[in-house]
């Protein structure tokens, strides 16, 4: 499974936006963050319509316009911002979900294995916020040996 640059450069704005907002009390402009994360601004303006559609932003217009966070960055899950610019989250081949893989609708033999992990990467970035991933909280400590 592999996530596209949609999903990927959504959370990079999204986490540069959080960032960026708790140190000034204005709205964040698209081209900043476009400057910063080398991303085209075209696309991110493509982006932030859509996370914009479903919550998660709120833009302001005029002199010191630009986009601010609709909700706290604990309060917004990764998922949510991956979900919102319509990045599927699943890792099987089946284009419709429950009616099977293969051309007669018969599940492939590791349909189980490819849906399972996509539960399990869901249910991960669910679980992340993007408090924990501008704090910092994301890193597995050393195992010791």
């Amino acid at each position: 499974m592999r996530l596209s640059t949609k999903g990927r450069y959504a959370v990079m704005a999204m986490a540069d936006l959080a960032r960026r907002e708790g140190e000034a009390a204005r709205a964040v402009a698209l081209a900043d963050i476009a400057a910063r994360q080398e991303i085209s601004l075209s696309y991110l303006e493509q982006l932030f319509a859509r996370l914009r559609r479903k919550g998660l932003v709120k833009s302001a217009r005029g002199p010191g316009g630009g986009y601010r966070l609709a909700r706290s960055p604990d309060a917004t899950t990764i998922a949510e911002i991956v979900h919102a610019v319509d990045e599927p989250l699943r890792a099987t081949r089946c284009n419709h979900p429950g009616k099977g893989c293969m051309v007669k609708g018969e599940r492939c033999l590791t349909h189980d294995l490819w849906a399972d992990l996509g539960r399990q990467i869901e249910d991960y970035l669910s679980s992340v916020s993007l408090a924990d991933v501008i704090g910092g909280r994301l890193r597995n400590p050393p195992v010791a040996a």
